[in-house]
């Protein structure tokens, strides 16, 4: 914090500037999320400033980010499917979720887990990276052609009869729950049903039509009627807008061209009142926190949101974590990577309380700041006071932006945060497992499997499916290789340097035997053949366990079975070079002494020859 005002002009020119790269952004995600733009706007406002003030990236701008909307879409969605529609009630327990996101990053932060996040696969991050782009792609071509399935009057009346079904079922889990669904007042109830006003139908109809068309299958499901009802004007603003993204980038990179997209197609439809749709309204003055998500907190609206909390989490986490280190590259700094989290989790949660959608460090925002001159906090808490000040003075003028070219700006987007590089690597990439009679490679499949799963079912599952099935194939992997270079297999091995001129005549009584490589589940059922192997004229067994580096719960009831069988033998077995984590682990199951008496265990072969010769006679 000492350095925080040592590079004032740089940090105010870096912070400026990714302020208002972000704001168009931020009322896209916003609008995208189903918040409205307000909400975009709050989590840029207020993560920016918190996350750079107690982060652990000093030229970090965070904001709204593609992946982290496209969970909260999915979390927005449920929810307010469970609170009959309707956002203003579902709107407590949403923001509940994101706060315990922000919460839960923080506790990350806490216990030292930042380190560990780069561990996560490439091909699950990259498929669920490609699935988000698909997502906003689906999901955006709807607006983008000016249809919204709620207003198709056609459309909407085809749910009627289920909307009546629906209120009627209400009705009666109303008048259950409260003990007079009886006989005698069930006149009630049909006075109740009667009393339903055909605008009530009305606004279940369009609630029922809206939750059909949502998501990706919903998009796909109603495209063919978008295409026969197709809105010419939102189209063109739409396109207009991509067009103006990707030219105006050919032309110069000193004005984000996202900008330059949303003032003039917006002013062309404004100054020539061209009649097209606009934002919703965007609330003027200072944020003020929404307290009624603590008086209407209810733990069961909550709870089935947990690991959806905790995937908005790990996804922030991921996301910050890889901007951190993009930053690092290029200012040659070290960012602290607990530190980052906590700051995150802090910016989230608070942004949470005023109304706002979660989000976490920005690539792109990032490296405009630095290449603007920002190298301290000071320019992300800029950025998130430029946002601020712009919505107070603006926010009217920013109402009346039109939907279609936040449409067109998420479009572009999607098409930019897909994994273009996982995807052009496939071709090339080893075929290293068999389906049937395809062979396949084992990180494409992963990938395509989180894509797939992402992008038409479910993307918390999708991930931790992907998680699941990169963990099982890398054990086998490693399993695979481990098994090859432990050799647990042989009879005819080679002899060791100090095991010349070992005894002849007691080379029939005594089995060598050398472990080489670690002992886990990957290896046991080598090793469980190992008593096989030993020649019935052997009365003792010595292992050579000085390169067996390490032993699993698998490797350690191998061991144990093995010495069972050899006891039950009456065969003795001698330890030599036995490290310090498998005999660790052989105590704690008192395999020694129990089994192997501490007098057999030998730090070197020498040690145990004379162990061997002062004990062992020869019977033939």
């Amino acid at each position: 914090m000492k350095n925080l005002f040592s590079n004032i002009k740089g940090d105010a020119f870096g912070g400026i500037t990714a302020g208002i790269v972000a704001l168009p952004l931020a009322l896209a995600f916003g609008v995208s999320s189903g918040l409205g733009p307000e909400a975009g706007l709050y989590g840029a406002i207020f993560i920016s400033f918190f996350a750079a003030l107690l982060g652990g990236t000093n030229t970090q701008i965070s904001g709204p980010t593609a992946p982290m909307t496209a969970v909260s879409m999915v979390v927005i969605a449920g929810i307010v499917a469970a609170n009959d529609g309707s956002v203003e009630k579902a709107l407590p327990a949403i923001l509940t979720v994101f706060m315990l996101a922000g919460l839960m990053q923080v506790g990350l932060g806490l216990l030292g887990l930042g380190k560990y996040i780069r561990y996560i696969p490439y091909p699950v991050v990259s498929g669920f990276m490609t699935a988000i782009g698909v997502i906003i792609l689906l999901t955006q071509i709807l607006p983008s052609i000016g249809y919204y399935p709620k207003e198709d009057v056609e459309f909407v009346a085809q749910f009627k009869p289920q909307a009546e079904e629906v209120m009627l079922e209400n009705i009666l889990k109303e008048e259950a729950g409260e003990g007079i669904l009886v006989l005698e007042n069930f006149k009630e109830t049909i006075s109740q049903a009667e009393s339903i006003t055909p605008e009530q139908i009305l606004i279940e109809s369009q609630t029922l039509a809206a939750k059909e068309a949502s998501g990706t299958v919903g998009a796909i499901k109603v495209l063919p009627r978008a295409l026969q009802n197709i809105d010419w004007l939102e189209l063109a603003l739409a396109l207009a807008t991509i067009f103006i993204i990707y030219g105006f980038k050919r032309i110069t990179k000193a004005v984000p061209s996202t900008l330059v997209a949303l003032v003039v197609v917006s002013g062309i439809a404004y100054g020539f009142n061209l009649g097209y749709r606009r934002i919703s309204e965007i609330p003027g003055g200072i944020p003020v926190p929404k307290l009624e998500m603590f008086t209407s907190f209810s733990l069961g609206s909550v709870t089935p949101y947990v690991f959806t909390a905790l995937t908005l989490a790990l996804l922030g986490a991921i996301d910050s974590l890889l901007t951190s280190v993009v930053a690092d590259n290029m200012t040659k700094t070290k960012h602290k990577p607990n530190k980052e989290l906590i700051g995150q989790g802090i910016g989230n949660s608070i942004a949470a309380l005023f109304g706002g959608i979660p989000g976490a460090g920005a690539t792109i925002r990032t490296v405009v700041n630095i290449n603007a001159g920002g190298k301290t906090k000071l320019s992300g808490m800029i950025a998130g006071i430029m946002l601020l000040v712009i919505m107070l003075a603006l926010g009217p003028i920013a109402s009346k932006i039109p939907a279609a070219v936040l449409a067109g700006i998420l479009i572009t987007v999607g098409i930019g945060v897909m994994d273009y590089k996982g995807l052009k690597a496939i071709p090339s990439l080893p075929r290293d497992i068999k389906i049937g009679p395809l062979k396949l490679s084992s990180e494409v499949l992963i990938m395509l499997i989180v894509l797939v799963l992402s992008t038409f079912w479910d993307l918390i599952y999708a991930v931790g499916i992907g998680l699941i099935i990169a963990s099982l194939m890398f054990m086998k992997k490693i399993g695979d290789l481990t098994a090859e270079r432990s050799d647990v297999k042989s009879l005819k091995e080679e002899t060791w340097a100090d095991e010349v001129g070992f005894p002849e005549n007691l080379k029939e009584e005594v089995f060598i035997k050398h472990l080489k490589g670690p002992l886990f589940f990957g290896s046991t059922s080598d090793f469980q053949a190992l008593t096989l192997q030993i020649p019935n004229t052997a009365k003792t067994v010595i292992l050579r366990l000085g390169r067996m580096q390490y032993m699993d719960q698998s490797g350690l009831y191998a061991m144990e079975d093995m010495l069972q069988e050899l006891k039950k033998n009456n065969v003795e077995v001698l330890f030599v070079g036995l490290l310090r984590q498998p005999q660790y682990m052989m105590e704690r199951i008192d395999i020694i002494p129990d089994f192997i008496p501490n007098e057999h265990i030998f730090k070197d072969f020498k040690s145990c020859l004379q162990w061997v010769k002062s004990n062992i006679t020869d019977i033939n």
